[in-house]
């Protein structure tokens, strides 16, 4: 039996299991946008996140959210399997106008970050109360004018 030696396989084999784990560590804050009633809520998973290290600020419309991971730090640990990603993740969203920016609230609760972000003040609708007067007037007379 005949067997192809090919030395770029492995070598492909290697940069693609290190580029994936670095690749999901950047993109692992999945998250769910919903709305209600008058606020936006934002959730984020960030499970073994030291909250201390999540900061989330707001630049004209840019929503940026980070927060870091670290690993286990003892030097004389040998690894057996390290699947979990680790380092500093980072997400950033436009926002729409209509929100008041000012108002935004975080909570951190089992590795769920949450983030309500009210519909401002004068984005929310309203209802207009129409009147209606006793009697019709014709267009380009006054009331006082005889027809």
């Amino acid at each position: 039996m005949a067997t192809r030696l090919d030395p770029f396989v492995d070598l492909d084999r290697l940069l693609g299991s290190v580029m994936s784990s670095t690749r999901s560590a950047a993109s692992s804050m999945p998250m769910d946008l919903f709305r209600s009633g008058d606020h936006y809520v934002l959730n984020l998973d960030l499970p073994g996140v030291d909250p201390g290290s999540i900061d989330v600020n707001v630049e004209d419309s840019t929503l940026t959210i980070r927060a870091q991971r670290s690993t286990h730090a003892d030097s004389d640990v040998q690894w057996l399997a390290k699947e979990r990603p680790s380092g500093t993740y980072a997400r950033q969203m436009t926002l729409g106008r209509g929100l008041a920016l000012d108002a935004i609230t975080a909570t951190y609760t089992d590795g769920v970050l949450s983030l309500s972000i009210p519909v401002a003040e004068d984005a929310k609708p309203r209802r207009i109360e129409v009147s209606h007067g006793s009697t019709p007037t014709a267009i380009g007379r006054s009331a006082e004018q005889p027809a």
